[in-house]
């Protein structure tokens, strides 16, 4: 299977915008590459294009969702937990526990942060609203600065 990926510019560095005629499987900063191979192309894929204008739109002020076509590989654990972070809202945060309450399952805590840091679609599936219990930043595949900004972004911090 072909993958086409583009680099679009942001606020907080350039990002990565991975996929192939069924959806967008990556979006991440520059140079986290998942398939390091791949020329960055002029892209005329709707998918890419598409997210590429959402992605813009969020960085501008003027979108706060997403309605992009995905298509995403993991396990059905990570799939749960993707699905399970695009529920949290623009402009607010929840906990890894929030995230395995949701999923009944409230043992399974280490686990959803483990799968949110596997997430290959970052701002879209929105890692970045999941802090610690204790109200601080946790982790983040982008870097704790990244985090920090979008959160102050959606006027979160």
């Amino acid at each position: 299977m072909t993958i086409i990926q583009t680099r679009i510019p942001s606020p907080i560095d350039d990002i990565i915008i991975q996929g192939n005629h069924h959806g967008v499987s990556y979006v991440g900063f520059y140079p986290v590459i998942e398939y390091p191979e791949t020329p960055f192309v002029k892209v005329e894929q709707p998918h890419i294009l598409n997210c590429a204008a959402q992605l813009n739109d969020y960085f501008a002020g003027k979108r706060t969702t997403f309605a992009v076509t995905l298509a995403t590989q993991g396990t059905a654990f990570q799939q749960a937990v993707w699905q399970a972070l695009s529920t949290v809202p623009f402009g607010q945060t929840q906990s890894y526990a929030d995230i395995a309450n949701a999923l009944s399952n409230p043992n399974a805590v280490r686990a959803v942060g483990a799968a949110n840091g596997k997430n290959p679609i970052s701002i879209i599936v929105p890692c970045h609203r999941i802090i610690g219990a204790n109200g601080k930043l946790t982790g983040y595949a982008g870097g704790l600065e990244r985090k920090q900004w979008l959160l102050e972004h959606e006027g979160i911090l």
